[in-house]
């Protein structure tokens, strides 16, 4: 906003807008390399071709923003549960007439064009959420209010799981960045950080050195609580050498029950004191975590399909997963992304994108083509314009006057950064393989033309600050 002559200009945030339509341009010419045929140079006129029916789509997602942009933000803040409830319904009925691809029913079909509803369920619930926590009756921090937020996600999160697709539904659990900036407690995202850390700690590990980390911190914890500092200090380091040494010498259960002994006198000494509190909180906290653990374990040998369990091992234990097998894809995706280089071999010049070494290179790993053709400078462009993106949100959510298009915001910021982040994370082999596109690069017009409506109603409602 400037001001000239005493006058209030009004301008759309260019800024935003620019790292739009790079990101879009960005994706269009990832994708033509990425399926780029010398013999068919200008397969883009082909509309029957992957790259042909991508350019519709592209020209079907700016025709949107333009039209979507036309309508006043209020529009989706009153219709923000008919429309929840349309995106509902679509999730539904794609489990009973949709088509399956791949495994999961997620697709209707029909005249060679498929979309996937679950794309738009996510900008659905997006201002769902975002109309119920605006409300003035609603408080993140009350149970009512945080059972029903967590129902509005929990609703699409479960269809997309019939379907099934545990990608698209992990999606979901980004609005808790939202709940986080409307006040939800932190012992919640505590609570949920420590289970995902016991459950990917018992498959990397043993589930009994988890069991024995576990139990050494919920002691630390009691014996801290008890009194002087460096005694508590002392007292603890001893306990945790011996269980620990204990353990090396292949004698696991007698150092284990050393902490156990320790743990129940100083539970003991905390019961005299009455810190019930403490006691209360750390005694359920470290056998649940037991039992999490062996259970986890459990679970993933005997209750998972085996290529969910390749994915796993992929990621966490890839000794454990065939090369040329389930691991193959990531292999070729760092082989392609590391064979760039410094400035990457050139525009339509990727020996192992022209050669389709990389197996769902349009879609899953379409970054690696970002990474062999266009190099770290080229890779390194395309993560700066996403955290651009990811920031000029947020300051967009900061800005805004409206408490409604603040939660909107807020809900955006948290979908781009996990697509950005797990995508990008799983062409380097960081983040499991779990079909999340990268948005505005990866083939789908689904998704293009999700993401582009989510962009297009933040800008239509941060000119709310001019009024």
């Amino acid at each position: 906003m400037s001001q000239r002559s005493g006058k209030t200009t009004k301008s759309i945030d260019w800024i935003t807008l620019t790292v739009f339509f790079s990101l879009l341009i960005i994706g269009w010419l990832m994708l033509y390399a990425a399926v780029y045929d010398s013999k068919i140079p200008y397969a883009y006129l082909d509309f029957n071709s992957p790259i042909g029916k991508q350019t519709v789509w592209v020209g079907i997602a700016l025709v949107s923003f333009v039209i979507v942009y036309a309508i006043d933000w209020q529009f989706w803040n009153t219709f923000a549960f008919p429309i929840y409830g349309a995106a509902i319904f679509l999730l539904i009925l794609v489990l009973i007439i949709g088509t399956e691809i791949k495994g999961a029913r997620s697709w209707f079909s029909f005249g060679g064009v498929s979309f996937q509803p679950s794309e738009i369920a996510k900008f659905a619930t997006a201002i769902a959420v975002s109309g119920f926590l605006s409300s003035y009756k609603s408080d993140i921090r009350t149970k009512n209010s945080m059972l029903i937020s967590f129902g509005l996600i929990a609703l699409p999160m479960f269809f997309i799981l019939l379907q099934p697709d545990a990608g698209s539904a992990l999606i979901f659990l980004s609005f808790f960045i939202l709940f986080y900036r409307r006040g939800l407690s932190p012992l919640i995202y505590i609570l949920g950080f420590s289970v995902a850390a016991i459950f990917i700690g018992s498959l990397v590990f043993e589930p009994h050195i988890v069991v024995l980390a576990v139990a050494l911190i919920g002691l630390g914890t009691l014996i801290y609580n008890i009194g002087e500092t460096w005694k508590s200090a002392l007292i603890y380091f001893v306990i945790a050498a011996f269980s620990i040494l204990l353990y090396v010498r292949d004698l696991y259960w007698y150092g284990m029950g050393l902490v156990a002994v320790a743990t129940m006198v100083y539970a003991y000494l905390m019961f005299q004191e009455r810190q019930f509190r403490t006691l209360t909180l750390v005694l359920p906290a470290i056998l649940f975590s037991a039992l999490l653990a062996f259970g986890s374990a459990l679970t993933f040998e005997n209750l998972l399909e085996p290529h969910q369990q390749d994915r796993i091992n992929v990621w966490l234990r890839p000794e454990k997963s065939d090369p040329r097998g389930a691991r193959y894809n990531i292999i070729q995706s760092k082989l392609a992304i590391g064979s760039g280089g410094v400035q990457g071999k050139g525009f339509l010049k990727g020996d192992m994108t022209n050669l389709n070494y990389v197996p769902e290179q349009t879609t899953d790993f379409i970054f690696s083509t970002v990474g062999e053709e266009q190099g770290f400078i080229g890779s390194f462009g395309v993560i700066f314009l996403f955290t651009l993106l990811i920031v000029r949100i947020v300051i967009i959510a900061e800005r805004a006057k409206n408490i409604f298009i603040q939660n909107y915001a807020y809900c955006i910021a948290g979908v781009f950064f996990i697509h950005f982040f797990i995508n990008i994370g799983m062409a380097l082999g960081i983040m499991p393989v779990i079909g999340i596109p990268l948005p505005f690069l990866s083939k789908g017009g689904s998704a293009l033309l999700g993401f582009t409506i989510m962009i297009a109603v933040l800008l239509r409602m941060d000119m709310a600050r001019f009024r």
